[in-house]
């Protein structure tokens, strides 16, 4: 499975992004999908995991209430809605698969396959 992440760029403080995490090249149904960031110098953190069926984890503290995941199997496409953008939020956003979203926040070999990322950067 390759997966390719878009949508980043640069904002302003308390606007919105939509990132896209697009796979091909295995049947996608078959992954969950995890979102992640990783800031300059600081470890990567998992934002939330998406199961094939379309039912999430829990979102990361810091972004629970404003960051949106979502998913469209017919278009091979996991989405993550970034909503009123702070400062903090700026970072390398990416995208990984594996066969469940156990652990996949907590554990150093969770994914099987992951994107290069998109960079996000938000501006006070």
């Amino acid at each position: 499975l390759q997966l390719v992440e878009s949508g980043g760029g640069s904002v302003r403080a308390g606007e919105s992004l939509r990132l896209s995490c697009t796979g091909s090249g295995d049947p996608w149904e078959a992954y969950a999908i995890g979102w992640f960031r990783q800031a300059p110098g600081k470890e990567r953190e998992g934002l939330v995991c998406i199961m094939p069926g379309g039912s999430a984890t829990d979102y990361r503290d810091s972004v629970k209430g404003r960051f949106v995941v979502s998913r469209d199997n017919a278009k091979s496409t996991v989405y993550l809605q970034l909503n009123s953008l702070k400062p903090e939020d700026t970072a390398l956003y990416s995208c990984g698969s594996d066969h469940g979203c156990t652990y996949y926040a907590s554990s150093s070999w969770w994914g099987n396959f992951w994107g290069r990322g998109t960079q996000v950067t938000v501006s006070s």
